[in-house]
Formats: structure tokens, C-alpha cells, sequence
């Protein structure tokens, strides 16, 4: 009998490539499994234990609730005993949404408002003073003590710096009773058809009452009457003038400047939160960025005429409603719209781009007849500003933003709020301050915050603080220190995401919980993995059981158990090859063992590329955190960029390189991060960016078609004579396109359920089987397989299968090359990890016939790859590079850093304390520095 609180016990597990295996792991402890990519890991840890998990906590639910869930399939397993409640922490769970950011998704954000609410001063946007508020009692008591024996009028503040006449104001105020107003410094009394110069700015108060204050009761009365009457007038605001000096007080029950009389509201937590209309700017509406018209896109040549498509929405002239309209400017401006863009009279251009409405006459000498004209126009910018705000069309949106350019809000500078959310300060600093900073420095901050609030202050805030901290803390032993609570949710890295969730996890504190997780150590340096190691001890030591899908050779070291799945991928893996500590695991002949103990390993090159010779060189990149670099990049080599997490690699390479070169090449959209210049791109004649984005969004994408692959399939399946003798075309073989597929699931081979606060389910569509075909189409047959039965292919069955087809064999054999053989050619590109996704897109460029001059830039190809799987993926990278080409490759995988020919290391820490480039030259160049991390572990791995 197995004791199920030590054990999880998995028997039959038959997931995908899974060939019917039994496990047994250990609960409450750190176990890794591992194995080459594409063997069966993830189909264990997420598609048969999590899946169970998930099943079977919905099972608990309400049948009521069920209803509106739908039945989520039982994991192809025989049984699973000894199951805690699970939470997997995946890498593609991060909201894509502007408004998510670090500070939100931690949960810290929400502390700080609660903090600001609760303990910050506010200061006047105006003075810079402090804001006052008091109470009804205390201003009557401040007006006795500061105006005793003084003669006062006692307003209530009703315009402030408004235009207007205000006629109906002075009507309505005459109609309440009072019979004097003070209009721009000025007392008046009311009279009938009383009003204002509507053209200029009014200050305008009520005059409530006019008094001597003494010590008598009845003035104490009186007093009391009239400030409740001018709070009631004055929306919470009094005025109150020295009749001698004519000097003007302001009291408030609001919080107030007690000089210029503004005053605001009373902090809560909404006023400091961006997604609310009481915080959010109104200019952006709590974006902090806004979408701006390019004059320069729409007209990116100005030596082009209208008529030859100088107005790039509009492209060459056509007879419609809008070449008419520029035809009447024309007119009225005396040019032709075949006159070069630039030749044409400055007035034209501004109706041209931003309207303007008018009407003219126009005499003809010659014919002795005038002729009337109307402009009415628009205006390209505006009519391109009006499609983005108001098409409901996600594509016409796209468009307009084709020509516009995304710029920090000018009324906020980013901070997302509106500006009386920004004059609140603990400590002297503002909330958006404090969300701006470096968490390192930000943990620093609020440790020392209790020196300096006050009593009252520190009474109120104590416990918001200890949560902070202790947030910040799980951020910190995480290796997360160089992001900054604003950090867009949008901009992290899978890896980032991932440890985002641990550290929210094990702020949580659960017990008895099993844990997945899938390669959290991705993106990150070797210098931060013992944090990260340390970490999910700290959440296994409360009495959690943690599983780890992971390569990484230090957290298999350190794991309690570890198995390793193989002995190949795809249908050659999918069994237990290894299981037990990490001292027994090298004991095994397997690969992973054999490249833990060394047997086996990523050789270090005899000798390093020279390069030809040229350079590509760019100057003063002060983007994000960079500290004006300047780096040389020596063409025809591999080059390696490193540096620990937010050193300032990736705003280097991909935000400000790659953007300045794709511009160059393929006209890109996207701006690049500041520089100052660039020398050297005429060496190179294209630049290729192969980054970890899915090549799909839904599972209507796969490998085949990313890569083209299908429509070569589909026009062969079309030509097969029984095809033809039906008729059939290429477009019958494809799943997107009616006539050809199942129509029950719309080609998909899966339906949707939806589970509404729980991720979309996918189930095998019940009419086809998950074929996506109907049985006509199915019915077509290609040395004996239909059509169905091809996308069911490996690569490594398809290469075989089609190699007579050179077209297709080209592209599925590049795909076999860099060692994804075992993923079929339809396999959803939902369920592809960033890894198999990067080396697929890879595979597509390789299979194009390369020039010898192309810049190639990978981000860390290594996520998610097996020390084998690395191997493979060099002897690829090198092929490239032998060729003359140029690779350069961002990575912290010191197999790959040994193996390239320069290294520039970025740092020498993340956030602010990085952005420097700290080395360069070849990987024994930098082994030998004295400050960089990145050199530390390097020597030890070329002395290895």
C-alpha cells in the first residue's frame, strides 16, 4: 500500500508522446524533470498532473456552476493518487493589456495607494505649500482669533478662472437672496441684465455677509451661520477679506492652499489609481503614452507629387470625393497636384493635412465668366486621428496607426495620473516617484520610511509598510531587482512573468500545495539562479511540493529528485529513462548524464572567426538604462551579447539596434530607442530578427503553415488526378476556408469552451475527430495519406515522406536541422514553447537562400533546449556564420557564450546600476576582467 502523504503516484500516463508510464514522486520536495526538448516533460508536469488538478478542483464546483463551465476531459491517464491542489506557473499567463504593470500584478501598487491615502501630505500644484483642511469648528475658531475687532467679509467662491458672462449666475444668485458679489477683486452689487466680458477670465464670489468680529454670542452665532451658509455655496471653500488691508484668506473642509485657494479632494486609494476615472490622467486616460499623427509618414517624400502618391494614406491620384477636394485647393492656392509636394504654398499643406473650411470665387478672364467654390476638408492627419479613436474596425485602427507615433503624454509625463495625484508626497516623494524606481532601491527606501513619518502617521501606516516590504523582499530573492513597479506586464520576458508569479506565490504563504513550473530560471544570470534555487527550497521548506521542468544544470544539482524523460523526442521518447537523486542520475548512461558529468559536451572552437574585416558601428544609445553606449559590432562573426538581467541588453540590441536597421532595410514602423549615429550598413544587405513571440495566436496556426510549408502540400494534394477529376482546388485542402473543412468546428479539429474566469478549454471537435476535414475531402489520397494524416506527420516522417518534393523537402528538412524532428507539421503553435517557436522561425529563414551579408539576431535561442538540443542548434548558428554571414546572439547559456567569436558584456549590474559596457573581445578576453559577472563564470567554464 503507498503512503499518499509522501507520494504522488501517476500510473498509465499516455499524454501525447507519454507511452503509458508510471512515476512516483516524491511530496514536499524539489523535483526536476528533466530531458531533450520535445520528450514528454511537459506532457507529465502540465497536460496529465496539472490537468487532473484542474479537473478535478472544477469537479467540486456547484453542478449549477459546471453548467456554465463544460466538462473538461479527464487527462489520458489510468490514475493519479496522492494529488494536492496544484497551481502551475507557466510563462504565457502575463496580461497583455497597457494597464498591467509589475506594481499590479504584485498586488504592491494597490498597497501604495492604500498608503497614500492614508499618510501622505498634500502640497499645492500652484505654491508648492502645504495643503490645509480643517473643520468647521477650527476655521470659525482661526477666523476669531486672527480678525478680532477687524471688519471682514466672509465669500463664498463660485467661478474660478472661467470664461463666460455669467448673466444667468448673477440672476440666480439675486433669486437666493444675496444682494452684492465680488467679480474680479471687485464688490458690486447685483443688478438686473448684470454680466461680464465673455471673452475673458472671471474669478467670481458670493458676498454671504459683511461683519465685525467680536466676543459676543450673538457674533458667535452669526459667524456660525454664515460660514456654514458660504461652505454650502462654495462647494466645501470660504473666502474670507480684510476690509482694511483687503488681504484674502482661504478656509476649507476639503484639503486646501491656503494662499491660492485651490483646493482637492480628500485622498482615497482610487485618486492614486490609473485604471480609475478619479486617478486616471484625462489627456491619456491612465496610459501614460498616447498615439500621435507623423506628418512625416504621410508624406515621407516631399519631392513626389499629390497625383504620384505624395500623401502615403492616400496613394496615387484617383477620381474620388477627396482628389476633387484637393483639386479645389489646388485652385485656391494656385498649384497643380502634379507639382512636387514641397514646391506647394505652405497655407495649402496645413488645409492639406489639418482641414480648413471656405469658399471663393474664381474669375476666368479668357472665358469672361466667375465661377464659386467650397472647400471642405478635413484633413488627412485628422481624418487618420479620427479613424484610430473612433473605428470600431481593428484593422482600419492598424492603419491609422501606420501613420501615427507613440509618445509619452505630455499632460502627465507618463506618470498615468491626473496632476493633484501627483502632489500628494510620503517622504517627499510622490506615488509615481516611488513606482518609477528600481525595486533594489525601492526596498531600500521603505525600509529607512519609518525615521521619517510622523507619530500619527506611523501609527496608520505600520502594517502597510510590513506588507510592502515583504513583497519587495520575494521580488528581490528572486533575482527581479533591476524592474521598477510601472514596468508594462507587456514588456517582460516569459522568464520575468514567471518569476513574478513565484514571488506573488510564495507571498502567499500556501501550504500543502503542488507547484509547476515551467523553466523559471529562462532570461535569467547565472549570478541570480541561486536566488531563484533558493527561492522554490523557501517554498518547498513551508510544506509545498515543487515540480520544475528545467535544463538547468545547477537546478538539477540541487533538486531532490529529479527525472529524466527520453530517450528521444517526440514518438522516440515519452518513458522514464532515469529517476532518483541527483547522485544517481549521473550514474545513468544518458544524455543529461553524460553532459553533467562531462562526458559529453559543447566543444570550445580550435580557433575564433577573424570577421571580413568591416564593422557596424553605433554611437551614443542613451534608451531606458543605457549610459551613452557606443559599441562596434565586427561583421562575419558570431557575436555573443551578455550581461546579468536588466543590464540593458535586450533595449541595446532590440530597441534600439534592430528597429534602426529593419527601418533601413524594410522601411520598419517601429522607433528606435535615442542615438546619436550609425556607420557601417552598407556592409550588411538584410537583417533578420528571431525572437520568442508565438508564430500564432490560435490553433488554427501551425508549423506547416508558418512556414509556408502547406500551400506547397495543398497545390499537390490539388493535382492528384482524383482531385482533379472532382474539380477541387488548393483552396479545398485548407482548414480557414469553407467547402474543404469540417464545418462543425470550422476547420479548427477543436471547439472552444469558453471557461469565463478560468483560461479557454479546447476539446476534440465530436464530427471529425479532430481531422478538421469533411469526408470528401478526406477522401483524396496522396501516396496513400489524406490530407489529415500529413498535418499528423513528425518533420522527421515528413522529410522522408516528401523527398521528391524539393520545395517542401527544403523547408521541412531546415526544420529537422534544428532539431525539432519530432514536433508534426499541423501541431498547434499555441501549445509550441518560446523555444520551439524561435527555432521554427529560424527553420523558415534558413530554408531562404542566404546572401552571405545578412545580419541574423537571436534572443536567447537557448530557452527551453536540452544540452543536446544546444549542440544542435551551434552546429545551425555556426553554418550561418561560416558563410560570411553575421550572428549575434543575446544569451546567458554559457555554452553558447564559450563557443561565439566576440563577447560584449553590458552591466556591471541591472537597472540603473547597468547600462555600461563593461567588455569586449573574445570570450578569453573577457574571462580575464575583473569586475564582470558574466567573466567569473566564463573563466570557469574555458578552464573546464
Amino acid at each position: 500500500m503507498t503512503n499518499f502523504e509522501e507520494n504522488i503516484e501517476v500510473k498509465g500516463a499516455r499524454a501525447h508522446n507519454l507511452k503509458n508510464i508510471d512515476v512516483t514522486i516524491p511530496r514536499e520536495k524539489l523535483v526536476v524533470i528533466t530531458g531533450l526538448s520535445g520528450s514528454g516533460k511537459s506532457s507529465l508536469a502540465f497536460d496529465t498532473i496539472y490537468a487532473e488538478g484542474q479537473r478535478r478542483y472544477i469537479e467540486t464546483f456547484s453542478a449549477y456552476a459546471r453548467q456554465f463551465l463544460g466538462g473538461l476531459e479527464r487527462p489520458d491517464v489510468d490514475k493519479i493518487d496522492g494529488l494536492s491542489p496544484v497551481i502551475a506557473i507557466e510563462q504565457k499567463t502575463t496580461s497583455k493589456s497597457p494597464r498591467s504593470t509589475v506594481g499590479t500584478i504584485t498586488e504592491i501598487y494597490d498597497f501604495l495607494r492604500l498608503l497614500f491615502a492614508r499618510a501622505s501630505d498634500a502640497y499645492s500644484y500652484n505654491t508648492g505649500e502645504k495643503m490645509v483642511s480643517y473643520n468647521d469648528e477650527k476655521i470659525k475658531e482661526l477666523i476669531t482669533e486672527s480678525y478680532k475687532g477687524k471688519r471682514i467679509n466672509i465669500l463664498a467662491p463660485v467661478i474660478r478662472s472661467r470664461k463666460g458672462h455669467y448673466r444667468e449666475l448673477f440672476e440666480q444668485i439675486a433669486k437666493q437672496g444675496f444682494v452684492k458679489v465680488r467679480a474680479d477683486g471687485e464688490i458690486k452689487d447685483i443688478v438686473k441684465g448684470m454680466k461680464l466680458d465673455r471673452y475673458k477670465m472671471h474669478d467670481i464670489e458670493i458676498v454671504i455677509d459683511r461683519l465685525v468680529i467680536d466676543d459676543t454670542k450673538d457674533n458667535h452665532k452669526r459667524l456660525n451661520e454664515s460660514i456654514n451658509t458660504a461652505m454650502y455655496h462654495g462647494d466645501d471653500v470660504l473666502m474670507v477679506i480684510d476690509q482694511d488691508t483687503q488681504e484674502a484668506r482661504y478656509f476649507s473642509r476639503n484639503l486646501m492652499c491656503p494662499s491660492s485657494g485651490i483646493s482637492y479632494p480628500n485622498p482615497e486609494p482610487n485618486n492614486f489609481s490609473f485604471n480609475s476615472p478619479k486617478g486616471a490622467c484625462p489627456n491619456c486616460n491612465g496610459i501614460g503614452t498616447l498615439y500621435q499623427v507623423n506628418e512625416h509618414k504621410i508624406v515621407p517624400d516631399e519631392s513626389l507629387s499629390i497625383k504620384k502618391g505624395a500623401l502615403a494614406p492616400l496613394g496615387e491620384a484617383k477620381q474620388t470625393w477627396i482628389f476633387k477636394q484637393l483639386e479645389t485647393i489646388a485652385t485656391r492656392y494656385d498649384f497643380k497636384l502634379t507639382d512636387a509636394f514641397k514646391d506647394i504654398p505652405k497655407e495649402a499643406k496645413q488645409i492639406i493635412l489639418f482641414g480648413g473650411n471656405e469658399k471663393f470665387t474664381v474669375n476666368s478672364k479668357a472665358l469672361g465668366v466667375s465661377r464659386d467654390y467650397k472647400i471642405d476638408f478635413e484633413g488627412v492627419a485628422n481624418f487618420i486621428e479620427s479613424q484610430y479613436e473612433t473605428a470600431e474596425s481593428t484593422s482600419l485602427k492598424r492603419w491609422a496607426k501606420e501613420y501615427m507615433d507613440k509618445i509619452e503624454c505630455p499632460e502627465c509625463q507618463g506618470s498615468r495620473l491626473r496632476k493633484e495625484s501627483l502632489y500628494f508626497k510620503v517622504n517627499k516623494k510622490n506615488i509615481a516617484e516611488l513606482a518609477n524606481a528600481d525595486i533594489v532601491d525601492l526596498a531600500d527606501w521603505f525600509k529607512n520610511l519609518p525615521k521619517h513619518l510622523e507619530k500619527n502617521q506611523l501609527k496608520i501606516a505600520e502594517e502597510v509598510i510590513k506588507e510592502i516590504n515583504a513583497r519587495l523582499q520575494f521580488l528581490l530573492d528572486v533575482g527581479l531587482n533591476y524592474l521598477s513597479l510601472n514596468r508594462s506586464s507587456k514588456s517582460l520576458s516569459g522568464g520575468e512573468a514567471q518569476r513574478i508569479r513565484l514571488a506573488t506565490q510564495i507571498g502567499s504563504q500556501l501550504v500543502g500545495v503542488l507547484y509547476i513550473l515551467d523553466e523559471p530560471s529562462i532570461g535569467l544570470h547565472q549570478r541570480d539562479n541561486e536566488k531563484l534555487i533558493n527561492s522554490l527550497e523557501s517554498l518547498r521548506d513551508i510544506g509545498n511540493s515543487v515540480i520544475v521542468v528545467e535544463h538547468d544544470k545547477d537546478m538539477i544539482e540541487r533538486a531532490d529528485h529529479v527525472i529524466d524523460i527520453g530517450p528521444r523526442a517526440g514518438k522516440h521518447g515519452g518513458q522514464i529513462i532515469s529517476e532518483g537523486k541527483p547522485g544517481d542520475l549521473v550514474k545513468e548512461n544518458t544524455l543529461t548524464a553524460d553532459y553533467i558529468t562531462g562526458k559529453k559536451k559543447i566543444e570550445i572552437p580550435a580557433e575564433r572567426r577573424k570577421g571580413n574585416g568591416n564593422f557596424l558601428e553605433l554611437k551614443g544609445c542613451t534608451g531606458n538604462n543605457l549610459k551613452n553606449v557606443s559599441i562596434k559590432l565586427p561583421l562575419g562573426q558570431m557575436i555573443g551579447v551578455t550581461g546579468v538581467s536588466g543590464s540593458g541588453k535586450s533595449t541595446l540590441i532590440n530597441e534600439t539596434l534592430y528597429p534602426i536597421l529593419n527601418a533601413h532595410y524594410f522601411n520598419g514602423v517601429k522607433k528606435p530607442m535615442p542615438y546619436k549615429s550609425i556607420k557601417g550598413l552598407e556592409h550588411i544587405d538584410k537583417v533578420i530578427d528571431i525572437n520568442q513571440s508565438p508564430i500564432g495566436r490560435t490553433p488554427r496556426s501551425n508549423p506547416a503553415t508558418y512556414t509556408k510549408t502547406f500551400d506547397e502540400i495543398r497545390s499537390l494534394f490539388a493535382k492528384v488526378p482524383e482531385a482533379m477529376i472532382r474539380g477541387y482546388k488548393p483552396g479545398r485542402f485548407s482548414f480557414n476556408v469553407k467547402g474543404g473543412r469540417c464545418e462543425t468546428c470550422q476547420g479548427g479539429g477543436l471547439r472552444v469552451i469558453e471557461m469565463n474566469f478560468l483560461p479557454d478549454v479546447y476539446v476534440e471537435c465530436e464530427t471529425c475527430q479532430g481531422k478538421r476535414f469533411n469526408r470528401e475531402t478526406l477522401e483524396i489520397r496522396y501516396k496513400g495519406k489524406s490530407i489529415s494524416d500529413v498535418l499528423n506527420m513528425t518533420i522527421d516522417e515528413g522529410v522522408a515522406f516528401f523527398e521528391n518534393i524539393p520545395k517542401i523537402y527544403r523547408k521541412l528538412k531546415t526544420i529537422q536541422d534544428v532539431g525539432l524532428g519530432y514536433i508534426t507539421l499541423g501541431q498547434q503553435s499555441t501549445t509550441l514553447s518560446g523555444g520551439e517557436a524561435q527555432r521554427i522561425k529560424l527553420a523558415t529563414e534558413l530554408s531562404k537562400r542566404d546572401t552571405g551579408n545578412t545580419f541574423y539576431i537571436l534572443d536567447e535561442p537557448t530557452t527551453g533546449l536540452h544540452f543536446e538540443d544546444i549542440r544542435v542548434l551551434m552546429l545551425v548558428l555556426n553554418k550561418l556564420a561560416d558563410k560570411g554571414n553575421t550572428v549575434l546572439i543575446i544569451e546567458h547559456n554559457l555554452d553558447v557564450i564559450k563557443t561565439v567569436d566576440y563577447i560584449i558584456d553590458v552591466g556591471p549590474e541591472g537597472g540603473k546600476g547597468g547600462g555600461e559596457i563593461i567588455a569586449k573581445g573574445t570570450p578569453e578576453e573577457v574571462a580575464k576582467h575583473k569586475t564582470s559577472h558574466t567573466a567569473r563564470f566564463l573563466k570557469l567554464e574555458l578552464n573546464s
